[in-house]
Order: C-alpha cells, then structure tokens, then sequence
C-alpha cells in the first residue's frame, strides 16, 4: 500500500459489511501494520514473552468472562499491563458488555474499542478477508484488460501502438473490457493477480480521433466487468523484419508481475493482420494448455517420432546382409 493503514481508514471499510459501534472517541489514526488479527491469550495470565501486539486484538466471551471474574485490583493491573502495549484497536465480539474500568483504561492508553453483535468464529471469518484484500500487494500497469472466452489477456506496448483499439474491436465481438489504459493489479495469494480499472475511470476507454467513449452505454452492460484474473501478456510492438520471433511456440516467454510469472506473447503488428482474430486464438491456446493439450509439444513430438521411424528403417537397410 502507497500509505500506511489507519484504524479509522480499516473501521470505514470494515462498516461496509461488519456491524460495528465504537465505544467511546479517538485513536483512529493509530496505525494498523499487520494483516492477522488474534486474541489476547495468554497475555491476560501475565505471559508477555510472545504476545504479538501489533496485530488486531479480538476479545470474545471466554476473555470477557475471565475478566469479570477477577478482583478489581487485580483486572485493573492486567488492563493497564495489556494496554500498555501498542495496540491498534480492540474489538469485543457478541455485543459483550465490559467490565469495569476496561474503557476507561484502552481511552488512557488511546486505545479505541469497537463492539461487534457477530460470535467471534463468525468475527474472524469476516474481517480476514477484508484484511487480505487491504494489505495484498498492489501495482499499476499501462496497458488495457480484457476477458477473452473468460482468460484475462492484459495488452501492454508503447503508447499509440493500438492496445484501446484491439480491445474495442474485441468488445465489439462479444468479449468483455475490464480495464483501459491504467490497470490496477492486486495478487491474491501467491500466483493470482487481479486487475481492475481506477473507480474514476473504470470502463471508459480513450480512441484517438474520436475521444473518451463510454463502453456499458454503447455496447451494454455485458461489454464491462468489474475485476479479472490475468493470465496471460499480450506485449504489441511494431512489425521488425529482422526480430527474432518464436515460429513454434516451444520457446514460450514469460514476465513478471508483483512476484507471479505469466506467459508473455509478442505479436508484432504490420498493415492487413487480424489482431482481434489473433487475440482470440491465444485465449483458446491458452484454455488448451490449461487442459493439458499444448498444440507444440504434442507436434514436436510426432516430428520427432517420425524421424525415429525413419532412423529405424535406414538402420535396419544398413544392417540387412541378406
């Protein structure tokens, strides 16, 4: 991410599907600068030598219930002990009451709570995603996307080589735009990314001559989707006679994009070439390879075998005394 994570920034997006209420003000432009989320454990027995402060902390009904059971004294020493800590912010899960003096304690400290009505597995089971999705790695490409027989192909090449233009042509044949001109790629995981456009100007493309064109308007709602996974680079460059270019497809390029390598495909572009046809049959190739058919290898192969046969009749001609 270009800027740190804020508590405020996490408590915003997490209100879009968690039920939250902050008990309390304050501390929302505490830092959050890790992904997990755990409970307090062992901490509120007094072992520190491990406890992860930096992560979100979640008290659910068993440290609640350990709480209150103390003696006021005694939960006053643990809370000003946890509390203590560098803590981005706590939530308290089943809509719990606390107990005394907790909130008093996190707002010494400017530690801000949030209550949740959700059971804590449930808690967990919403906010990991969210956070993956916050803290995934992000970059931004040149280039357009689009989804082709359902395999994202990202075209990239120098500006005013035709990236817009193919993928209008192949809007116009059925296929559906992702992104144009600035793509933003997240990886999930270690080997998805996906792409999607700038929310401002997401499924508007630029055609020199004509201008920004508005692509759900003219061609409907089927033409955009919102996110694809990329899966395959299409790098356009101008037509070189003398560029060494693979004739097979046995000699496969490949780059690499925020850790994740793809295959790279260069096309190189002259008068009369069918770049729209040309982008389709990669998509197909490249469903065919998903499936375990790679139209090369399985031709290299029967090449090979036949000159093996051949091999085999011209030794058995040298070989024959008879």
């Amino acid at each position: 991410m270009n800027r740190p994570l804020t508590v405020g920034a996490l408590v915003a997006r997490l209100q879009r599907g968690l039920p939250l209420e902050q008990i309390g003000a304050g501390g929302l432009d505490r830092p959050v600068t890790s992904v997990d989320v755990s409970g307090p454990g062992l901490v509120l027995a007094g072992y520190i030598d491990r406890f992860p402060a930096q992560r979100l902390q979640a008290f659910g009904e068993t440290e609640i219930a350990y709480l209150a059971s103390l003696t006021r004294d005694e939960r006053e020493r643990i809370l000003r002990m946890f509390f203590g800590f560098d803590l981005p912010c706590v939530f308290v899960t089943k809509g719990q009451e606390l107990p005394e003096g907790f909130a008093d304690i996190a707002s010494d400290r400017g530690v801000p709570i949030f209550r949740t009505p959700l059971k804590t597995g449930e808690f967990y089971r919403r906010i990991k995603p969210i956070l993956d999705d916050l803290f995934a790695p992000t970059t931004t490409l040149h280039g357009s996307l689009a989804d082709v027989f359902g395999v994202g192909l990202f075209f990239t090449g120098k500006s005013g080589i035709g990236k817009s233009e193919c993928v209008l042509d192949l809007v116009e044949r059925g296929h559906r735009l992702v992104a144009d001109d600035l793509v933003i790629m997240t990886r999930r995981g270690n080997d998805l990314l996906i792409g999607r456009g700038h929310e401002l100007q997401r499924h508007f493309m630029e055609i020199r001559g004509v201008g920004l064109i508005d692509i759900p308007a003219i061609f409907g709602i089927r033409a955009v989707r919102q996110q694809k996974r990329m899966e395959v680079v299409v790098q356009l460059e101008e037509w070189d006679q003398d560029a060494v270019v693979d004739r097979t497809g046995l000699d496969t390029e490949t780059t690499t994009i925020l850790g994740v390598e793809l295959p790279k495909i260069k096309v190189f572009l002259n008068p009369g070439k069918n770049i729209t046809v040309i982008a389709e049959v990669i998509a197909m190739n490249h469903l065919l390879r998903y499936s375990g058919v790679n139209p090369a290898e399985a031709f290299n192969e029967r090449l090979i075998g036949r000159m093996r046969e051949r091999a085999d009749v011209r030794q058995y001609l040298v070989e024959d005394d008879e």
